[in-house]
């Protein structure tokens, strides 16, 4: 991993991919821990989190984590989840942060000296070029060990540099809690099926 300490560097989170990067890694992320892992590498100008949300819901299970996150150093910034039916019948729930995260890292570029990216999303890669151009370094963090991959080849190949979340496991997870200890069924309990 490369830092410099006089860098003046930005975090990019793309929410929903990376959260089902590491969810399919079995594993949650401590944002606190990961903001102090980061900010240690250099001088931390902001962090972003993008996130949609669906506003129909009364209680979003992710109102928490983002008003922790807000409170806590990250900027977040969300748009409203759009639902619609395809042509089979089935409710879709929609909402790309593409476009935010794009111009945030665009307007942001003069400011810093490099980015970094929580996201595997290919569609990123013209706009890893663009910022590369206006002498931005940008290091991608996302995983290849899932199968199949949640990283786009073209996105690692762009990148500066990259990262496999799973090897900051250690730096950047949430301890998992000891699993419950099975309980016996009542036919085992008593030698019969």
């Amino acid at each position: 991993m490369t830092f410099y300490p006089d860098e003046r560097f930005a975090i990019f989170i793309d929410g929903a991919n990376f959260y089902s990067t590491v969810k399919a890694l079995d594993f949650d992320i401590d944002y606190k821990r990961l903001l102090a892992f980061f900010a240690a590498k250099g001088r931390l100008v902001k962090a972003y989190y993008y996130t949609a949300v669906r506003e129909s819901d009364d209680f979003s299970p992710l109102k928490p984590l983002l008003d922790w996150l807000d409170y806590n150093g990250f900027h977040v910034v969300t748009k409203p989840a759009k639902t619609h039916t395809d042509r089979d019948g089935r409710t879709r729930t929609k909402g790309n942060m593409d476009i935010e995260i794009a111009l945030a890292m665009v307007e942001l570029a003069p400011h810093v000296d490099h980015m970094v990216l929580f996201s595997g999303d290919g569609d990123f890669r013209a706009l890893l070029e663009a910022v590369q151009k206006r002498g931005v370094r940008v290091t991608v963090v996302s995983s290849m060990e899932i199968s199949p991959p949640m990283l786009a080849d073209e996105l690692r190949r762009q990148a500066d540099h990259f990262i496999d979340i799973d090897d900051l496991e250690r730096e950047v997870g949430r301890p998992k809690s000891a699993p419950e200890p099975r309980r016996p069924r009542e036919s085992e309990d008593f030698g019969y099926e």
